[in-house]
């Protein structure tokens, strides 16, 4: 059978372990792509995504660096030996470029895959990095004023009781 490859690659806002953790855990892997995964996260431990539409299993695994899996799709012709998907995950900029190494793809669906891997994983990753930062920015920025917050208050509170021990001498003095 002949079989066709592919590369894709594109930088996200996360760092390489905690997008490596996302790829092999259930529910993130859910979240980060809008579609329901299964995922059990050691070497051969088998996985769905796309609501059964893609199945297979960890062949190699090195945290924070690359995760190699069988790969295929509801769509591989009856008898083709699953595809290999390389995940290499480089840290970058302060974020990290995630590259797809797709082989061994039945004849004439790479095209396909290409596209699918920017649609339905790069775009919503993207998205949901971004507003996973942007919501632990909002959480730490809500800590810090509350934190200023609670500073102010006990400077007050300092400040006022100076104020009744200077009056409390006063009136001693007297």
């Amino acid at each position: 059978m002949k079989t066709e490859e592919l590369e894709v690659s594109t930088w996200l806002p996360v760092a390489p372990e905690a997008l490596y953790r996302a790829w092999l855990d259930s529910r993130a892997h859910s979240a980060l792509t809008g579609a329901e995964a299964s995922v059990q996260p050691g070497v051969d431990g088998v996985f769905y995504a796309w609501d059964g539409y893609i199945t297979g299993a960890n062949l190699e695994l090195e945290p924070g660096r690359r995760i190699l899996q069988s790969w295929r799709t509801s769509e591989f012709p009856e008898g083709h030996p699953p595809s290999l998907l390389e995940v290499l995950l480089d840290p970058d900029a302060g974020g990290t470029r995630i590259t797809l190494r797709h082989t061994d793809i039945p004849e004439g669906q790479a095209d396909a895959y290409e596209q699918g891997w920017e649609e339905h994983y790069f775009v919503p990753m993207r998205t949901y990095f971004v507003e996973a930062g942007a919501k632990r920015a909002a959480k730490t920025a809500k800590k810090t004023a509350a934190k200023k917050t609670a500073a102010k208050k006990t400077a007050a509170k300092k400040t006022a009781a100076k104020k009744t021990a200077a009056k409390k001498t006063a009136a001693r003095r007297k």
